[in-house]
């Protein structure tokens, strides 16, 4: 029987929390160990999981030095019992179908090749069956075994500019910006770059080589594609679609929107280095390309959208980590 550990970041989400640890109740198999690492500033996660007794679980509150996603991460991975052979992560706002650890354990026993294994939301799946009597434009839809996805603005644009990625989902082009579609309800197993930090294990001996990077401090936006990127020296990363989930994105402990678009391109630019850290003319292009074209098109947002001041506080903060690189590019490392 494989030995897994399951590691939950929480930030003020404890009725979120809740919910999942009430869905993992019901698995069919599981976790050896729930580790809860609470960054929260209130007492509110600790008093309800002292009123609820769930099995193999663990709770630490960590200090404010060791907030924020990646060191929380980091702070839980330390804490993983010895005998432990794969690390599960789960976002605090997911809800798990009750096969979901059966089927990412069983995508590690069955090809010792691959590292990393992640699910997928079916709550956020828009793909459909293609009616074979029907025309679906290349430009508005995407196309995949037997399945459509119709493409938003940002791809549509894109299509039409030149600019969409060559490459199928959770794959991250030299010049990044890669297809977010996902996949369809196929049942099969797809190669990826790219694991989601909502649904996401390794083995564990990755982590005795390389730890979350002290890059993403606070939000950690994107920490989860440079681990995932960094993590395909030790084996290759899947999706399994028979590992279901839902994932509610809890508004909860999220940034305002400007420091989160500041962080979209800046941690973006980040992690395409990562993937290519000596891109040529053409990728350096189309990266720049597309940032700005994203840029213009959440302004556009403001004149589409009731609440003016989301897009316009998000565009803004995109506009100023954009010429920002200019002047302080992030550091690798």
């Amino acid at each position: 029987m494989t030995h897994f550990s399951l590691i939950i970041c929480t930030y003020m989400r404890p009725a979120s929390l809740l919910q999942l640890l009430q869905s993992i109740q019901e698995q069919y198999l599981y976790p050896n160990e729930i580790l809860i690492i609470d960054g929260s500033s209130d007492d509110e996660t600790g008093i309800l999981l002292k009123a609820n007794n769930f099995k193999n679980l663990q709770y630490f509150k960590v200090s404010e030095e060791n907030r924020g996603l990646t060191k929380q991460r980091n702070f839980g991975i330390a804490k993983i019992a010895s005998d432990s052979e794969i690390v599960c992560f789960l976002d605090d706002d997911t809800i798990l179908e009750p096969d979901y650890f059966l089927e990412i354990i069983k995508t590690f026993q069955n090809d010792a090749n691959i590292g990393g294994v992640g699910g997928v939301a079916i709550n956020e799946n828009k793909w459909k069956f293609q009616d074979k009597k029907q025309y679906y434009n290349p430009k508005q839809f995407y196309l995949f075994e037997g399945y459509f996805y119709k493409e938003g603005l940002r791809n549509v644009a894109r299509n039409y500019l030149g600019l969409a990625s060559n490459l199928g989902p959770g794959k991250m082009p030299l010049y990044s910006h890669g297809r977010t579609c996902g996949f369809p309800l196929t049942g099969k197993i797809y190669d990826v770059d790219l694991l989601i930090g909502m649904s996401m294990a390794f083995r564990k001996n990755t982590f005795e080589k390389i730890k979350f990077s002290k890059f993403f401090e606070g939000y950690g936006l994107y920490e989860d594609a440079d681990f995932s990127l960094r993590a395909l020296q030790f084996g290759k990363n899947v999706i399994n679609t028979n590992a279901k989930l839902s994932h509610f994105h809890d508004p909860a402990g999220r940034p305002n929107l400007y420091k989160y678009g500041k962080m979209v391109v800046r941690n973006g630019w980040y992690v395409w280095r990562i993937k290519n850290p000596k891109p040529n003319f053409k990728d350096h292009f189309k990266w720049n390309a597309i940032t700005v074209l994203l840029t213009i098109i959440r302004f556009t947002n403001v004149l589409t959208e009731k609440k003016k001041k989301a897009p316009l506080s998000e565009a803004i903060g995109r506009t100023v980590g954009w010429w920002s690189l200019y002047l302080n590019k992030p550091r690798q490392g």
